[in-house]
Order: C-alpha cells, then sequence, then structure tokens
C-alpha cells in the first residue's frame, strides 16, 4: 500500500518527502466505536439482515458469502445465523477484536488485510460478497476504488452477487447537512462539520467530542458516487447492476434519497 505523502523544504531548500498515515489505518477503533454508537442497534442489525436473506433467497443456505469490511461484525455473525458460510474481512484490528467476541466457528471467520488485495486463494470462493454501511471510497486515488470493485468481482463465483450499501451523491447532495450534533449514552456530546469538494467528489467530516473521558477532534473522507457512476465502475470489472434500492427499503431508488442499496451480478 502507497500511503499519501507530503512534501516539505529542509533547512538548504531541498525537498523531501515525509509519509502520513491514511485517516482510514486509524480511524477504525474504540472511538469510532463510541461516536456511532446510536447508529449499533441489534434491532436495526437484525432488521437489515432480514432485508439481505430476502435479496439473497435464490443462494442455499451454507452459501459462501464475505462482509467486507466488516468491521465489528454485526451484520456478519447474524448472517452466519442465518445460514451463510461467512468470512469477514476488516484492516481494523481493533474492530475484528470486537467482532470475534460476538463469536466465531465453522461458518464464521475473520481475517485482516488490505480490501484492495484480498487473498489470492479465494479467487472465485464466495457466492455473495456483501459492502455495508458506507465502506467504500476511502482512498485517496479513485483507481483504488476501482481495485476494490475488482477483488470483489474476483472472489465471486460466475453468477455470484455483490450487495453494496452507502451514500448515494445525488441524494445526499439534494439535502446536504452541514452540521449535527448527538449525545452518547455516557453523556459525551459529539458534533460533525461536513464539506464537500464537487471535483473530488470527497466528502470531509470534522468530528469533535467533548464528555466524562475528554476531549477531541479528527477529520476523515469518503469519495462519494451516483449511482450510475459506481454502475459504470462496477461494469468495467464485470459486474452487472440488476437493482437499486432506496437504503434497505423495497423503494427503487430515487434522485433525492441518501442512501443507496445496489444489487449487482457477476457475469
Amino acid at each position: 500500500m502507497s500511503p499519501a505523502r507530503t512534501i516539505r523544504k529542509t533547512a538548504r531548500g531541498k525537498q523531501s518527502s515525509t509519509a502520513i498515515t491514511p485517516w482510514w489505518q486509524t480511524h477504525f477503533d474504540a472511538q469510532y466505536l463510541h461516536e456511532y454508537e446510536p447508529l449499533f442497534d441489534p434491532v436495526r442489525d437484525r432488521k437489515e439482515v432480514a432485508r439481505l436473506v430476502d435479496l439473497l433467497a435464490e443462494f442455499p443456505a451454507g452459501s459462501r458469502l464475505l462482509d467486507c469490511p466488516c468491521g465489528q461484525g454485526r451484520h456478519a455473525h447474524l448472517l452466519a445465523e442465518a445460514g451463510f458460510n461467512v468470512d469477514g474481512f476488516d484492516y481494523s484490528a481493533d474492530l475484528l477484536k470486537v467482532a470475534a467476541k460476538r463469536g466465531t466457528g465453522r461458518m464464521l471467520r475473520y481475517t485482516r488485510g488490505d480490501m484492495r488485495k484480498l487473498p489470492s486463494k479465494w479467487t472465485g470462493r464466495f457466492s455473495v460478497v456483501v459492502n455495508l454501511f458506507t465502506s467504500f471510497g476511502f482512498f485517496d486515488d479513485p483507481a483504488d476504488d476501482r481495485r476494490v470493485l475488482a477483488e470483489f468481482a474476483r472472489v465471486l463465483e460466475p453468477g455470484g452477487v455483490l450487495v453494496w450499501h452507502g451514500g448515494s451523491r445525488d441524494g445526499v447532495m439534494a439535502r446536504f447537512l452541514t452540521r449535527d450534533w448527538w449525545n452518547t449514552a455516557d453523556g459525551t456530546v459529539f458534533g460533525q462539520e461536513r464539506s464537500f469538494d464537487p471535483l473530488s467528489g470527497f466528502l470531509e467530516v470534522q468530528s469533535t467530542w467533548r464528555g466524562p473521558s475528554g476531549e477531541g477532534e479528527r477529520t476523515h473522507r469518503l469519495r462519494l458516487y451516483t449511482a450510475s457512476e459506481l454502475a459504470e465502475r462496477m461494469r468495467e470489472v464485470g459486474l452487472i447492476v440488476e437493482q437499486a434500492f432506496d437504503a434497505w427499503s423495497e423503494k427503487p431508488l430515487g434522485r433525492r434519497n441518501s442512501e443507496m442499496l445496489l444489487i449487482a451480478r457477476k457475469d
């Protein structure tokens, strides 16, 4: 992997480069879990997995499924419970530890790594790949996003399905929210300020917090795509979008929907 670099002047006026750790390498930790605590609801998780099971009804019990990135495993363990043979894959060691505490076994395993390069032995292994909860568009180079999609296509069997869930650029821009705030269970106040660069497509989010455990701030960003842009990127790697929904609902995707769920099949 090639981290972003910044150029600085030395004392003699010569240029040298200093590596900068990409935000996604350190962001997904206990602080991330704390910040998004209100969204991590077991009832909501089960509703989302029930919707996935309905969408994937063509695949019999025991079908192999890759949850990538799987984060804390909140979907992976439920999909295994529903009868899929699940591999969870994520870069964050912190989140994988949380996932493992939910349980592992014959039908559920976790692997750490970079989703731009999935294990070579996984070629054609999976009937289903799921990419959920806006877990795409992290990388500075848009070619890396295409590389991720190409990896998803590689590990799918012919006729296999990718379920992609995340932000829809059209809908996010139609109802852009520049500021937001909420409280977590321990009384910590989290605030977010958001900006969008229409040329790069990056949504940048600055989070600040103050509570019993202290205060701080940090920033993350991700590239947003329209449904048509993402469908084109998928087509380039042999994935054909067959359906597009308004988030987890059964309603078709509309221009003002801020989330989308796409179903793409490998040629």
